[in-house]
């Protein structure tokens, strides 16, 4: 899974959507105190598969999206450069020992949420966006 993560953030790295989302993109979940807007991923699911001649990984991640504008344009940009960066898109796994089958879209839900910190209560935008990612065992 480590390798899955290096590729995620490689295909990120010069995007315009890590521009979008300032550069902030974490793993499982943002340090105390990270500034908005800022993208969040985790690897839900990881699922093995089989054929009689065949064997897959089926793996889900969610990535969220967080902002803190008054208006819903920041995010919805913010998911449109998601979207053109990883729908359907080309990763790399390096050191991988599989071979990479796609990476699809397969939910996708905005909402208007509380976030507390230590500083207190704020209410944000958050689009929590889940991909399929397949790969093939060689």
């Amino acid at each position: 899974m480590i390798n899955l993560s290096k590729s995620l953030i490689s295909k990120a790295a010069g995007s315009t959507f890590l521009t979008a989302v300032g550069s902030r993109f974490f793993k499982g979940r943002a340090p105390e105190g990270a500034l908005y807007p800022y993208a969040v991923y985790s690897i839900t699911s990881n699922v093995p598969e089989k054929t009689y001649t065949e064997h897959f990984e089926d793996t889900l991640i969610q990535i969220s999206l967080f902002s803190n504008a008054s208006g819903s344009t920041e995010i919805e940009n913010m998911y449109t450069y998601l979207k053109t960066l990883y729908d359907e898109c080309e990763l790399t796994i390096p050191g991988a020992i599989d071979d990479f089958i796609w990476m699809k879209r397969n939910n996708a839900t905005l909402v208007n949420e509380d976030h507390t910190t230590l500083m207190g209560t704020t209410q944000v935008w958050a689009y929590h966006i889940d991909y399929e990612i397949k790969t093939q065992l060689i």
